[in-house]
């Protein structure tokens, strides 16, 4: 079976504590862990599956002055050739292609705005994640030109337009896409730009009650920078950061 190219399909918490960063997403969202088999490396699981994991932040990061953070791994073909790609339209290789054994090969990239991602190629076939609590069910990029960022990805991973919406003058359009027209899996904006920052991917983890889990990030030390709000078509969500400084974001379906 082929890669299902382009579909999110890992994730992974860059920290400056493991034992912190595990009791706390543990505590607001359920996720429990299992030790890799080697090395500093923890997954973290919903049910008994795994979607992605957490290992120390790289020293050359923290050498560099970046914080504790999300990284998300999309899914390609061919890892050498997506990443040279890339290259080609602007992108940068942060890390080159490697080879993890007995799981597959991958390589850390950023786009032409400067948005930090993954690409993998799998040993085996992985499975889509479920639409359910404890996974991942949007991909939001915070950028400072989102037509241009469409144009990267779209023409390195076959992404589809689904929908855009009109935000207004600052932000433009909240640009959705997926890997076929029919199902949207995240979107972008200019939210970068309006909002000063550099340019990154969000992810929101679905869950059932948004209130209860905003009150569960106060609990266990993690802030809330912007939220609970409603969003186009009744779910809510609400942007977080946790104890070590590491963005993410919360989703609930919202009452039809």
């Amino acid at each position: 079976m082929a890669a299902k190219k382009g579909r999110f399909t890992w994730y992974d918490l860059m920290t400056s504590d493991l034992a912190a960063a595990r009791s706390f997403y543990s505590q607001v969202i359920g996720w429990k862990t299992q030790k890799w088999e080697q090395g500093d490396y923890e997954m973290w699981t919903v049910d008994g599956q795994a979607l992605g994991g957490m290992m120390p932040l790289p020293d050359e990061v923290k050498k560099a002055g970046g914080p504790p953070h999300w990284l998300a791994y999309i899914e390609t073909d061919d890892v050498d050739a997506t990443a040279k790609r890339a290259q080609q339209l602007g992108g940068q290789v942060h890390r080159p292609p490697t080879d993890i054994p007995s799981v597959g090969r991958f390589a850390v990239l950023a786009d032409p705005q400067g948005a930090a991602f993954a690409i993998f190629k799998p040993l085996e076939p992985g499975e889509d994640a479920p639409r359910k609590a404890g996974f991942i069910g949007w991909h939001e990029l915070n950028t400072t030109d989102y037509q241009a960022a469409w144009k990267f990805y779209s023409e390195l991973f076959g992404w589809k337009n689904t929908s855009s919406m009109d935000m207004g003058p600052e932000l433009g359009a909240y640009w959705m896409f997926g890997t076929s027209a029919e199902q949207a899996m995240g979107g972008m904006s200019n939210a970068a730009r309006q909002f000063k920052m550099p340019p990154h991917w969000m992810y929101y983890v679905t869950v059932d009650d948004l209130d209860a889990a905003v009150e569960r990030v106060k609990k266990n030390g993690g802030k809330i920078i912007n939220g609970p709000m409603e969003v186009p078509g009744g779910d809510r969500i609400v942007q977080c950061m946790d104890p070590q400084g590491a963005a993410f974001s919360l989703f609930a379906v919202g009452k039809k």
